[in-house]
């Protein structure tokens, strides 16, 4: 085969595999490695568009062959001729961009100046600077017009206006992206498969110090109201990526665990409690209540001028909350 085909080839198989990628990739990793049996199904056409170059040649070598000697020559002056002028429209374009007039034809922009045998030709701009400088101008008063006429958007508010947008579009990603999850950004999880992941989670790595069900062991009971470290998501998953108290406390999970586990793990440590399993360890710490949860129902005790008995009913606490005014 002629250098030609080699080349057409080579491009055919680069127009189909970027085409195959275009229209099939849907996510970020390429459709051949979403569906590696396109490669068999890219490499069947290959040798097919393959075959039929090989064909081509063939043909035109048995045509050429049985032409006769003075067929053969006018064939390959023809041929010739044409291989000189197929890029003929590209030099001509650059002569003409050029503005410069053939050595024979200097005589006719020649001027009069004589400078030790030196003589200086009037060339004209060449006809793509001119164009330049013409554009540079159209440009610049669209330019002018745009931005100090009609007060357009100065390159300072562009880029506030892209940060904004930039700033919405990474936090619609963390809102799907649940690796992404951090202390400032966790919630409680509810759905069943969360808790079920947690739970399988918390079965492997942490029913050793807090037993299953996580009435506590070496660790602290999981399921009554006392917390060492602060109870609720954000203290639960920062304890669980942290690790707790130095020297005496668990140690950091950070390393082995996703941010989406330990996301599961604190959601699933919450759905305990109140369980009440049996053998369950003695409370430790104090007593902790949500700042942030809703206040359903609220009974008051005025006990003399300076103290209030303040009751919640929906929180989970063994005692009341007293509130000095």
């Amino acid at each position: 085969m002629k250098t030609a085909a080699f080349l057409r080839i080579i491009g055919f198989a680069i127009f189909g595999f970027l085409f195959l990628h275009y229209i099939g990739t849907t996510g970020e990793a390429s459709i051949f490695i979403e569906k590696p049996w396109l490669w068999g199904a890219f490499g069947i056409l290959m040798l097919i568009y393959i075959a039929g170059e090989v064909c081509i040649t063939a043909l035109s070598s048995i045509l050429y062959r049985s032409l006769k000697p003075e067929k053969q020559a006018k064939y390959d002056e023809d041929l010739a001729l044409a291989k000189e002028n197929q890029f003929s429209w590209i030099k001509t374009t650059y002569k003409n961009l050029l503005g410069t007039k053939p050595v024979e034809e200097e005589g006719e922009i020649v001027l009069d100046h004589n400078y030790d045998g030196i003589r200086e030709l009037d060339n004209k701009l060449p006809p793509w600077w001119v164009y330049g400088f013409y554009a540079t101008i159209i440009f610049a008063i669209v330019y002018m017009v745009r931005y100090h006429v009609f007060d357009g958007t100065d390159q300072i508010e562009e880029y506030q206006i892209a940060l904004a947008e930039a700033k919405i579009e990474i936090e619609d990603y963390k809102k799907t992206a649940k690796d992404l999850v951090d202390i400032n950004t966790v919630v409680r999880l509810t759905e069943a498969s969360d808790i079920n992941a947690g739970e399988a989670i918390f079965t492997g790595n942490c029913v050793a110090c807090h037993k299953v069900g996580g009435g506590g062991g070496i660790g602290p009971n999981l399921t009554d109201d006392h917390w060492i470290l602060g109870g609720g998501i954000k203290n639960v998953f920062e304890v669980i990526s942290e690790g707790g108290r130095a020297g005496k406390g668990m140690v950091s999970w950070k390393a082995e665990l996703k941010p989406a586990e330990m996301a599961q793990v604190a959601s699933y440590v919450l759905s305990l409690h109140g369980t009440n399993p049996a053998d369950a360890k003695e409370p430790e710490g104090e007593i902790w209540v949500d700042p942030s949860a809703p206040v359903e129902e609220v009974e008051v005790n005025v006990k003399d001028d300076k103290e209030v008995e303040v009751m919640i009913e929906d929180q989970p606490v063994t005692g009341d909350v007293v509130k000095k005014e």
